[in-house]
């Protein structure tokens, strides 16, 4: 049977400190707020598919979060190759340690950062001369 799943419709992460997170995700990612309610904030990464945004969340469920104790390995967002060097550039800029790694097998370049909870955040693009 061919799937029925036509798009992303959500990322949520559970966070320790949601103003912390919000901090870190609004600094470097600059995603459009599309929700904030006590317990969680919610971003929209791409457009609408059968009438759901696709969203990135953050929620803090009031307890110790930590990458060894999570089952997420990590999220990717999407960038344009023209973007990659000036996006590394930025990264460090903030003081955040980036790890460039290539995907030869499916043409991608990526950038990696951790968040404040220690989440792995990947910056990737297509890359044809891979």
């Amino acid at each position: 049977m061919a799937t029925r799943v036509r798009a992303l419709g959500e990322i949520a992460l559970r966070v320790s400190d949601l103003p912390r997170a919000r901090r870190f995700y609004d600094t470097v990612l600059g995603l459009d707020l599309l929700g904030e309610f006590p317990h969680a904030v919610f971003y929209r990464i791409g457009p609408v598919c059968a009438g759901h945004t696709q969203a990135f969340v953050l929620f803090d469920r009031s307890a110790p979060v930590n990458a060894g104790a999570s089952t997420l390995d990590h999220v990717a967002f999407t960038i344009h190759l023209t973007d990659f060097e000036p996006e590394r550039e930025r990264l460090e800029a903030l003081g955040l340690t980036v790890r460039v790694t290539q995907h030869a097998w499916v043409q991608w370049r990526s950038l990696y950062i951790q968040d404040p909870d220690g989440n792995q955040v990947e910056f990737v693009c297509h890359d044809p001369s891979l």
